[in-house]
C-alpha cells in the first residue's frame, strides 16, 4: 500500500511539473532594429533666398530638412552657378561656398592650416565649410566708396599663395585662365572685357597695378609714375599732352580705389577679363 501511495505521488509531481511549463515557446522578437542615425549639418546664415549646407548643396531655407540641418540631396552638389572658376570669385554667397566645398578645389588639410587672420596668434579654420564660410566673405577689397562692389564677382574662395614663393611667381599663377588685355584710349576695362563677351574681374586689378607687370604687357617707355587716378594701372597714350607724360605706365598706391569703370581719354588701361 504504501509502495503505491509513492507511486501516485510521484505521478502528481510529474503532472503538476508539466502543467508548469508553458505550452508555447514566445517567438524571438522580430522588432528589434538600430537606431537610425540622422546626419546633420552645418549651415551658411540664411540669406534672402538661398542656403548652402557643409555637404556642398545649395537650396532655399523653406526645403531645408528640419531635423538634419540638411539641404535636400537631388540637387548639384558642389555647384558653381554664377562663379568664374579661374579667378574663384562668384557672384553668389551660396554658390561660392558649395563651388569652394569641392575637395578638387580646396583641400581640407590645407585649408585648415590658414590662418583666419594675420597676427601671428590668429586661429585656423576647424573644417574646409569654415574655411569656405570665411573666404566668400566680401571684404575691403571687393568695395569701392565704401558702399558699392567693385564688380558682381565679389565673393572669392581663392587659397593664399605660399609666401615662400617669388613674388612674380605667385602673381603669374593667379593670373591663370585670365585674359589680360589693354584697352584703348579714354575706354574702361568694363567696356575692354564687355567687348569680348566678359567680365571685368575688380578683385584681379591689384595683380596688375605693378611696374613689372604693366611692362610685361605695354611699352612703358618713359618709365613707370605712381598716380592718383581712378583709370589705374594704365599707360599714358603717345598722343597725349606732354605735361600728361606720353608713355609713361601709371599705377596707385591706393588699390582700394581701383575699380573697372574708372578711364580716362588720354590713357590705356590693362584690364583682367574672363
Amino acid at each position: 500500500m504504501g509502495r503505491l501511495r509513492s507511486k501516485v505521488e510521484i505521478l502528481t509531481l510529474l503532472v503538476l511539473v508539466i502543467l508548469a511549463v508553458p505550452s508555447k515557446v514566445p517567438a524571438i522578437r522580430t522588432d528589434i532594429g538600430f537606431a537610425r542615425i540622422i546626419m546633420s549639418c552645418n549651415t551658411t546664415v540664411p540669406g534672402r533666398y538661398l542656403i548652402s549646407d557643409s555637404n556642398g548643396y545649395v537650396c532655399s531655407a523653406l526645403s531645408l530638412d528640419s531635423s538634419s540641418s540638411c539641404c535636400p540631396t537631388g540637387g548639384e552638389r558642389f555647384a558653381c552657378q554664377g562663379c568664374n572658376l579661374a579667378s574663384k570669385c562668384c557672384n553668389s554667397y551660396e554658390y561660392c561656398v558649395s563651388c569652394c566645398l569641392d575637395p578638387s578645389r580646396t583641400r581640407e588639410d590645407l585649408a585648415t592650416k590658414i590662418k583666419i587672420a594675420k597676427p601671428i596668434t590668429a586661429g585656423t579654420y576647424a573644417s574646409a565649410f569654415d574655411y569656405c564660410v570665411g573666404r566668400c566673405r566680401h571684404n575691403s577689397a571687393s568695395v569701392v566708396h565704401e558702399n558699392a562692389y567693385a564688380s558682381n564677382f565679389h565673393h572669392c574662395f581663392s587659397m593664399h599663395q605660399n609666401s615662400s614663393e617669388p613674388k612674380e611667381s605667385k602673381t603669374e599663377a593667379r593670373l591663370t585662365g585670365i585674359d589680360v588685355l589693354v584697352g584703348r584710349p579714354g575706354e574702361s576695362c568694363e567696356s575692354v572685357c564687355r567687348s569680348r563677351g566678359q567680365s571685368c574681374l575688380s578683385n584681379m586689378l591689384s595683380l596688375l597695378n605693378r611696374c613689372d607687370i604693366l611692362q610685361k604687357y605695354m611699352r612703358c617707355k618713359n618709365g613707370c609714375y605712381v598716380s592718383m587716378g581712378a583709370d589705374q594701372p594704365a599707360e599714358v597714350a603717345e598722343d597725349a599732352p606732354s605735361h600728361l607724360n606720353p608713355g609713361a605706365c601709371l599705377y596707385t598706391q591706393m588699390e582700394e580705389r581701383l575699380f573697372c569703370e574708372g578711364s580716362h581719354q588720354h590713357t590705356r588701361r590693362l584690364c583682367p577679363c574672363a
